[in-house]
């Protein structure tokens, strides 16, 4: 008995569930890409999955192309129809995995919003007071532009991971560690914060982690966010601020600096070197024309 593409739809993210623990946003995401797919198939008289060639589902990728998504979206809904099709395959219910060969489109690297230097200052500058929030601020914000550092890295420092005396900080995850120096303006509020700061924060409770809420409890990734954002509108600068957004600037500012780009991939814990490499898209480069001239002409 032939089976309709909805009903093979439903069986399949009911699999994701089931066998693959996929989550509930998962299974919706698949669910509707695939019944999108259901519905240009159907639109062109193809309602049971073994009517599916790679010519059609080919005219779909261009049919989303035409339409002006985006080549992530595609990207996305190339793999929700892609492992629609090998789960057919592997059930027996088609005799060819139509998508095996579909290739998705390339991606084009956008690079990163950063700030500028002079913006990246004035942020900074912004946590002027003396209160134990302001001195917990204005340290997160220094070592968070100083070591280019997530902001999951950032809240899950621990008082162990800090040197303040030789200027470095160590990053950890399930596979690898790595370090990150500082300068002197990060350690002096680091010392502040430390000395001034934390244990008013605290409130008597006692905690391994470097930075703490104003509860004296761990501080949360939005928590931070909002922080950052407060000191980005005091600072006057008019694009979105995120905690990516320093991680970015820091990159972008070394390697425009001259910092080697091997050391910055170590620095940002880049496992790709192409990831670092979308940074040098900010490097002034002197045009060569006019260094000849100004090198050879005897009137300069």
């Amino acid at each position: 008995m032939k089976r309709g593409m909805e009903l093979e739809i439903k069986e399949f993210t009911e699999y994701l569930a089931r066998e693959k623990q996929a989550s509930k946003n998962t299974q919706v995401s698949y669910g509707r890409d695939l019944s999108q797919m259901a519905e240009y198939l159907a639109d062109n008289g193809i309602l049971e999955p073994e009517k599916v060639t790679r010519t059609i589902l080919n005219s779909y990728i261009l049919y989303l192309e035409r339409a002006g998504r985006a080549s992530t979206t595609i990207s996305r809904v190339l793999a929700s129809v892609k492992a629609f099709f090998h789960y057919e395959f592997c059930q027996g219910r088609i005799p060819k995995d139509p998508a095996e060969l579909l290739k998705a489109p390339k991606v084009e690297k956008k690079a990163p919003k950063i700030l500028s230097v002079e913006q990246v200052t004035s942020l900074l500058d912004q946590p002027k007071g003396d209160s134990p929030k302001e001195l917990r601020d204005k340290a997160m914000l220094e070592l968070l532009y100083a070591t280019g550092i997530r902001v999951s890295e950032l809240i899950s420092l621990k008082l162990e991971d800090v040197n303040l005396s030789v200027g470095f900080i160590t990053c950890k995850d399930q596979h690898k560690e790595r370090t990150v120096p500082f300068g002197k303006v990060t350690r002096q509020a680091l010392e502040r914060y430390l000395a001034e700061a934390r244990d008013a924060l605290l409130k008597g409770r006692e905690s391994s982690r470097l930075f703490v809420n104003c509860s004296g409890g761990s501080m949360s990734r939005q928590g931070f966010w909002k922080i950052i954002k407060c000191y980005g509108e005091k600072a006057g600068i008019d694009v979105d601020i995120t905690p990516h957004t320093l991680r970015h600037s820091f990159a972008a500012h070394l390697i425009s600096g001259g910092a080697d780009i091997h050391a910055v991939q170590a620095m940002m814990g880049h496992s790709d070197m192409s990831t670092t490499q979308a940074y040098t898209a900010y490097v002034q480069r002197e045009d060569p024309v006019r260094v000849a001239y100004n090198i050879a002409h005897p009137r300069q």
